[in-house]
């Protein structure tokens, strides 16, 4: 296997870099993490789409259009590769085009602060019309599509909490379908040393009451 040597692509807002130096290097094995490219004000997350809204959001920077809907709860990823199973490398029907969708930071620790797992929310006695941001920890995956041990979060927003996503939260939207369908091609040909990926660290979560709510942790 080819050593991974290749510095890092920080020229571009969204840095990108090898796999194997990530997976080897910086990831978790297991445990509950968020993963996510972030710096001092903002953090970027995911989300697929049909090309209509994808391109009205590129457009607008900002979602709206005639397609996607603020009454329904809206979906977003951290983990990029976990968004590539979710969407298989941008492959599924209404779901052939990936944004990155870099949001301000204060805005994703609020999210994170209003975050139930299924378990929380159970525990407050709480319905589903109660709350407004739901988070599930799911296993994460291998480029392809395996299992891991380590888990990821999908965090589903709908209500004001959404329409402040959509809308004044977000610092710049950018398309990166065709890096996907590139990289797409080194998962299929199961060459995983060339193989590039969104630039991800551990996000950390200083506020207690946040990190216990949602679950955090090794275990």
């Amino acid at each position: 296997m080819a050593a991974c040597t290749d510095k890092i692509n920080t020229e571009m807002e969204w840095a990108t870099e090898k796999y194997c130096e990530q997976n080897n290097v910086r990831w978790p094995i297991a445990g509950k993490h968020i993963l996510a490219q972030f710096d001092e004000h903002s953090v970027v997350v995911y989300q697929a789409f049909c090309p209509a809204i994808a391109e009205y959001a590129v457009e607008h920077q900002r979602f709206g259009g005639e397609q996607f809907s603020f009454n329904r709860m809206s979906w977003i990823k951290t983990n990029f590769l976990w968004m590539m199973y979710r969407c298989g490398w941008a492959s599924k029907p209404k779901q052939e085009r990936v944004l990155a969708v870099r949001i301000k930071r204060e805005a994703f620790d609020e999210i994170l602060s209003k975050a139930y797992t299924p378990g929380a929310q159970s525990a407050a006695g709480l319905g589903k019309g109660d709350i407004e941001v739901r988070l599930q920890w799911d296993p994460d995956h291998q480029p392809n599509g395996d299992k891991t041990a380590r888990r990821a979060i999908q965090i589903g927003l709908k209500g004001e909490t959404l329409r402040k996503y959509g809308t004044e939260w977000i610092v710049n939207i950018r398309d990166v379908t065709d890096f996907v369908k590139e990289q797409s091609k080194n998962t299929e040909q199961k060459r995983l040393n060339l193989l590039v990926v969104a630039r991800e660290r551990v996000y950390p979560v200083s506020n207690p009451t946040t990190a216990q709510l949602i679950g955090l942790g090794d275990s």
